[in-house]
């Protein structure tokens, strides 16, 4: 079977492999070739859906003209080589349903998928979808066997977006000139950061009363939740794909942006041996810089309390990591 590398004027073009072909999959794919990042491997278990979706896929090709393939397979052989393995492979999230619920079956297959996926990419950078993020970043790390700076797990990105729109449809202003800032597990225990949450380089403190702020926080926190609730059957998925895919433009292009993203902390903010929400520096090899701002009082405990719920979800799956 031709390989779904291609080169052109001799360069060798970037390959992403998207394990799990679901909605939040998908997208991802779309928008990595539209954008024309890479060649994306869609891998899936369920027969026919990551061929046919491919499929689909490439026939665009002549409406979005771009010239990067998409593959579709269940066979991890496909996958070799691959620059950047994202996994989003899991059960979703159902109404009434937390994420920890997901704890036990998304443990499993997370660590499956990344060491079947490593064995044929030693290389590769792993970025972590799959919900609970925090927890099932560390799961990954631990499948992996790679140095944890090239284990990343998505999620302040997509909060951090979130607290954006919220701020810029409050303000009624473009969201290119809001950024914000959320630290944190990914759930309702996130700490969005107002004091460094900007409009053109104005803090939203100034903007905004101390409610509606309480209100935007809120709002953010519950995000992913709210979603939920209206969708009754599955979960949120074109804003997971696009701040993946931010992520991973960053990655291959060696951007180098500061993004909140949960990486491993080795005694950042008083925390040690976790995954958990900060800004980091995302380039060719990784997180290649953690940033440590300085938190008030309040927001330190926050953060702290955040991570004391991340560490016992880890707890919990003791017996799972004890067998990797």
């Amino acid at each position: 079977m031709e390989s779904p590398r291609d080169r052109v004027k001799g360069c060798q073009v970037a390959q992403v492999t998207v394990i799990g072909a679901g909605n939040v999959g998908s997208t991802l794919g779309q928008r990595l070739a539209e954008k024309n990042l890479a060649d994306v491997i869609l891998l899936d278990v369920q027969p026919g859906r990551p061929q046919g979706l491919a499929l689909d896929l490439m026939e665009a090709r002549g409406v979005e003209h771009h010239d990067r393939r998409i593959l579709g397979t269940a066979d991890y052989g496909d996958t070799q080589d691959s620059d950047v393995i994202v996994v989003t492979a899991g059960l979703p999230r159902k109404p009434g349903m937390s994420r920890d619920d997901l704890l036990q079956i998304n443990g499993q297959i997370v660590a499956d998928v990344t060491q079947r996926a490593v064995e044929v990419s030693p290389d590769a950078i792993v970025m972590v979808v799959t919900n609970p993020l925090d927890v099932m970043t560390y799961v990954a790390w631990k499948a992996s066997g790679l140095p944890p700076e090239r284990v990343i797990g998505m999620a302040g990105v997509l909060d951090a977006a979130r607290f954006e729109t919220f701020i810029a449809l409050e303000l009624q202003i473009s969201t290119r000139d809001v950024h914000a800032m959320v630290l944190g597990g990914h759930g309702d225990l996130m700490v969005p950061l107002p004091r460094y949450t900007t409009v053109s380089g104005i803090p939203i403190t100034e903007l905004l009363s101390a409610e509606v702020i309480a209100r935007l926080v809120a709002r953010t926190r519950n995000g992913g939740a709210e979603i939920v609730g209206l969708m009754k059957a599955g979960s949120a998925y074109y804003a997971p794909a696009s701040s993946a895919c931010s992520m991973v433009e960053s990655i291959l292009y060696n951007r180098r942006r500061i993004v909140p993203a949960a990486v491993y902390l080795q005694g950042e903010y008083g925390l040690s041996n976790l995954f958990l929400g900060v800004p980091a520096c995302l380039g060719r090899l990784g997180v290649t810089k953690v940033l440590e701002l300085k938190l008030s009082e309040v927001e330190q405990q926050a953060l702290h309390t955040s991570a004391q719920a991340v560490q016992q979800s880890i707890d919990v799956i003791q017996p799972l990591l004890a067998a990797l």
